[in-house]
C-alpha cells in the first residue's frame, strides 16, 4: 500500500467492496482530491492495445491511463451510481482528476462513476456493490417480502373462507337430511296417538293422582291410586261406639240364659259384663229352647 503525506485530504481504508479511499477533512465542492494517472497506452500499437486490466482510463480513442500501478492511489477510488465526486478529463494534457460535486465530511468514503461501459463489463455481471444500489436492493428485497406476505395472508384469508363455505354446506346437509328423517317418523307417531286416543281409560273420581299401568293385550289404563296414607282407627270412632252398644244385648241375653240357682249377688254388673262380654257369643239351640219356655 503506497505511503500518502498526512496533508492530503483522504487514507485508503477498508469499505464494503474491498479498498477504498476516504475524507480525512472536509473537501469542499469543485476541490480537486487527487490525479488519476499511469503510464500512456497507445492502442494503434499492438503492445499497448493487447494490455487488458480494470484500471484502463481511456481518455481519447488513441489515449489510454493505465492506472494499475501501485503508485496510483487513484486507483483505489470505488464506483458510485451516485457519486459524490466525478473525473475531470484533459486531453490534451492527457491528464485526469478527480474532483468533488458536493460537500464530503470527514470519514465519507469518495467514489465517482465508472462509466456505462465499465459498468457493463465489469460491475452488472457481479452486481454494483454501492450505497445506491445496496439501499434499491434492501428496498426491493423489502417489497418483495411484502408481497410475499400480502401473497400469503391473501391465500389464508381464501382458504377460511373456503372452509367456513364447507362447514355451511355440512350444516345445511345435516339440517336437510334431519328434517327428511323427521318427515319419516312423522306417520308412525300420529298412528301411534291414534292408537292411543282410541285406548279406553278409567279414571276414578277420588281425587288422587292417576297412574299408568300396562294390562294384558298391550292396551294402557288408568287406575286411580290413593295417595293420601290410610289412618288408623281411633278406639272412639263410630264403629267402637257401635260395637260396644251391640255386645250388651247379647252380655245380657247370655246372663239371662244361666240357671236360676245363681244368686243375684253373684251376678257382675252391667258395665263389668259388657266389658268381660265384648264379643258375641253364637246362640245354641239348648239355650234357645230354654228362653222359649222362659
Amino acid at each position: 500500500m503506497p505511503e500518502i503525506s498526512s496533508k492530503k485530504p483522504y487514507r485508503i481504508g477498508r469499505s464494503p467492496t474491498g479498498l477504498g479511499l476516504f475524507a480525512t477533512r472536509r473537501i469542499k465542492k469543485g476541490t480537486k482530491i487527487i490525479r488519476y494517472f499511469g503510464p500512456l497506452l497507445d492502442s494503434k500499437k499492438k503492445k499497448d492495445d493487447a494490455i487488458e486490466n480494470k484500471y484502463l482510463f481511456e481518455l481519447t480513442n488513441r489515449w489510454t491511463i493505465d492506472g494499475s500501478i501501485r503508485e496510483n492511489v487513484a486507483r483505489y477510488i470505488n464506483h458510485a451510481c451516485k457519486p459524490n465526486a466525478e473525473s475531470d478529463v484533459r486531453p490534451r494534457k492527457r491528464k485526469v482528476f478527480i474532483r468533488a460535486i458536493k460537500n464530503i465530511e470527514p470519514g465519507d468514503e469518495i467514489n465517482y462513476d465508472y462509466g456505462t461501459d465499465y459498468f457493463k463489463a465489469y460491475l452488472k455481471p457481479i452486481g454494483c456493490k454501492c450505497v445506491a444500489c445496496e439501499k434499491k436492493r434492501k428496498k426491493k428485497r423489502a417489497e418483495a417480502r411484502a408481497e410475499r406476505l400480502r401473497l400469503k395472508a391473501k391465500e389464508q384469508k381464501k382458504a377460511e373462507r373456503k372452509a367456513k363455505k364447507e362447514a355451511e354446506k355440512r350444516a345445511a346437509k345435516r339440517a336437510k337430511a334431519k328434517k327428511k328423517t323427521k318427515a319419516e317418523l312423522m306417520p308412525d307417531r300420529k298412528r301411534k296417538l291414534d292408537s292411543k286416543s282410541k285406548t279406553p281409560s278409567v279414571r276414578l273420581k277420588t281425587g288422587s293422582r292417576p297412574v299408568k299401568r300396562k294390562v294384558a293385550g298391550g292396551t294402557r289404563a288408568v287406575v286411580a291410586v290413593s295417595a293420601r296414607r290410610s289412618r288408623p282407627k281411633s278406639l272412639t270412632s263410630k264403629s267402637a261406639t257401635s260395637k260396644a252398644v251391640t255386645s250388651k244385648p247379647v252380655a245380657s241375653r247370655t246372663i239371662a240364659q244361666a240357671p236360676a240357682s245363681i244368686a243375684a249377688n253373684e251376678i257382675a254388673p252391667a258395665s263389668e259384663a259388657s266389658a268381660v262380654f265384648t264379643a258375641p257369643v253364637p246362640a245354641t239351640p239348648v239355650a234357645e229352647a230354654q228362653q222359649a219356655s222362659a
